[in-house]
């Protein structure tokens, strides 16, 4: 079960986006495993993609329709990740783009595709197709929290969030939803995060903004240290509402990226066999560069997740997961504290140090761990889950 995470139990609707899911029989389970949205004409959209050196054929043609900034339809499914399927999976995308642009009335260089699920997996074309037509029959504007269950894999809880910016007497809307719990460690999991408003937002703005809020939110968690092939973040503003006034574009960008927030942390919650999650902040540090690779290097160790499980107080772990971090810092400075508790001082165990009250720290289910490295006024923070018995056993058993 998800840590301390609640299902949403409505989202607002985005003027300019309808949505539409279906049961395509994709997965196999009889849920809904496919979804169409349509964007207005004009609407401005920008996305950031995996990392990975084996990008999945609708990253590279998302990549490639999005030059402009400009879509009319996004097609996601879940179950078959389309990935590692080289020319074949390439054409599915773009046969996926033609049918998707054939109901939605628009070119097919005009449709985002995304997948997820299971890597060197071809898409089942004809139940595709199939899918679409009864998606395309079920679009409305209040579509979004049915595709946010459509989305999801192995996740136990569907993700998505709103809120309202005002503007004098005018209101924008902002709706997100994502999908993740396994194979996350964004480098931009296997992670899909789609976020609307209806605000007037050019493509050069919508671009920075995203850059910004990727790095402090889906660039900023771990589950298992895995980047997926399938990894986007699309950020869309439709411009129905109008464009807002300089104060409440400011206020804009701030809300966009807590529901980014939000759902990068519902992620990590929701992480496969997540009993306990850890946020660890880096501090004063040399540069952000240095204390980003401080907390990705704990937020990927076995071993401290593992610690973390069975709220072991084991700090040697913690100091060896430091010290992997590469160079940047002094060890011989490097204090530590988790949930307050003093464990590391001067690259040692703390004179302070109890093990009982480090333990009792470590078994709640939410562990703040605080690295001082000493060197600088720079900071980092990086949330991530802790490494179960249940992990092992999703995994194991995921294609089955």
């Amino acid at each position: 079960m998800a840590v301390n995470l609640k299902p949403p139990r409505a989202l607002l609707a985005v003027r300019g986006v309808l949505l539409g899911s279906a049961a395509a029989g994709l997965r196999g389970r009889g849920r809904d495993d496919l979804t169409v949205v349509t964007l207005n004409d004009g609407a401005a959209v920008a996305g950031v993609f995996t990392q990975n050196r084996f990008p999945a054929p609708p990253v590279t043609l998302c990549k490639r329709h999005l030059r402009k900034g400009k879509a009319r339809a996004l097609a996601i499914n879940a179950g078959i990740a389309n990935a590692g399927t080289l020319g074949e999976g390439l054409e599915d995308a773009k046969e996926s783009c033609r049918l998707v642009a054939a109901l939605a009335g628009c070119r097919a260089g005009e449709v985002l595709p995304f997948s997820t699920g299971v890597i060197m997996e071809r898409l089942p074309m004809k139940k595709y197709a199939r899918g679409l037509k009864q998606c395309a029959a079920n679009l409305n504007a209040n579509g979004w929290l049915r595709a946010a269950k459509a989305i999801m894999t192995t996740d136990t809880v569907a993700k998505g969030i709103s809120r309202k910016t005002a503007d004098g007497k005018r209101q924008y809307n902002i709706t997100g939803i994502a999908k993740g719990a396994g194979m996350i460690h964004p480098n931009m999991a296997t992670m899909l995060a789609f976020i609307a408003t209806d605000a007037a937002i050019g493509v050069a703005a919508l671009r920075e903004w995203q850059r910004d809020i990727a790095a402090e939110t889906f660039n900023a968690i771990s589950v298992d240290g895995d980047t997926s092939t399938n990894d986007s973040f699309v950020l869309i503003a439709t411009g129905e509402a109008g464009k807002p006034s300089a104060r409440a574009t400011r206020k804009l960008q701030s809300d966009i990226g807590e529901v980014c927030k939000h759902l990068a942390h519902a992620i990590v919650r929701d992480g496969e066999g997540a009993k306990k999650i850890l946020t660890i902040r880096v501090l004063k540090g040399k540069n952000a560069e240095v204390c980003r690779r401080v907390a990705d290097s704990v937020a990927r160790s076995p071993l401290v997740k593992t610690a973390l499980a069975a709220g072991d107080a084991n700090v040697g772990r913690l100091l060896m997961a430091t010290g992997n971090a590469g160079d940047g810092f002094a060890p011989e400075k490097v204090c530590a504290t988790i949930g307050g508790a003093r464990v590391i001082k001067n690259g040692g165990l703390d004179a302070q140090y109890k093990e009982q009250e480090t333990a009792k720290a470590m078994r709640k289910a939410e562990v703040e761990l605080e690295i001082a490295l000493n060197n600088g006024s720079a900071s980092a923070t990086v949330v991530t889950c802790d490494l179960t018995e249940e992990y092992i056993k999703i995994n194991a058993s995921y294609r089955s």
